[in-house]
């Protein structure tokens, strides 16, 4: 619609139209950073390589909160903001391959050194045991919530409880990595999408009850 036929319209429906219009532009502003690095990361890519994880189509996790787990205060989803984030969904009794998979996430955000305040970890307890403090004594900084059905159902093969995923800054599940991954390839993976997204390189606040990991434990 033109501004001529703006003109035309009753002041409020006038009002409605281009309101409608500056919230749609407003939209597209904000997702232009994930768009970007996902054109750069999956379209152009100038270094031949292919990514590791296997692509999902971006699925948006549900919106409302999560009971927090293991002492920690409910999860919500906006703290995905800002931050590209490790997940894992599995049970509370944490047999090997959780163990497993809860190291590599955090070795893998160790490992990007003066970014690594740009990944977080989060742990969806997807069963009605708690974890033990044991588990969690290594994993300073760790997210832990009680897994919603709406929640895993947006997670293709979570109910093996192998699977690591990474949600965007959008919180939309984009990738899932094999299990039993290598590390190393991992690494790279969350590296050129660090390099590629602008996306939380200013300050990222502390999410609730996160209290950001400086060494190697």
């Amino acid at each position: 619609m033109t501004s001529a036929s703006l003109s035309e319209l009753p002041p409020a429906a006038a009002r409605t139209r281009s309101g409608r219009r500056t919230l749609l532009l407003l939209a597209f502003v904000c997702a232009l950073p994930v768009l970007a690095s996902y054109f750069a990361y999956y379209v152009w890519q100038p270094d031949g390589r292919s990514n590791y994880g296997e692509l999902l189509v971006p699925t948006p996790l549900p919106g409302a909160p999560l009971a927090g787990d293991a002492g920690q205060p409910e999860f919500n989803p906006s703290e995905f903001a800002g931050r590209w984030t490790l997940l894992l969904a599995a049970p509370g009794t944490c047999e090997r391959s959780c163990t497993e998979a809860l190291y590599l996430m955090r070795q893998v955000r160790l490992a990007q050194g003066e970014a690594m305040d740009r990944v977080g970890r989060l742990w969806l307890v997807s069963d009605a045991a708690t974890p033990a403090s044991a588990t969690l004594a290594s994993h300073e900084g760790l997210r832990v919530a009680r897994a919603a059905p709406a929640w895993l159902a947006q997670l293709p093969g979570a109910e093996h409880g192998r699977h690591v995923y990474l949600v965007d800054p959008r919180g939309q599940v984009m990738m899932r990595f094999p299990e039993n991954a290598d590390p190393r390839r991992v690494i790279k993976d969350l590296q050129r999408l660090l390099k590629y997204s602008a996306l939380g390189r200013g300050e990222v606040a502390p999410s609730a009850g996160m209290r950001e990991e400086r060494t190697g434990q």
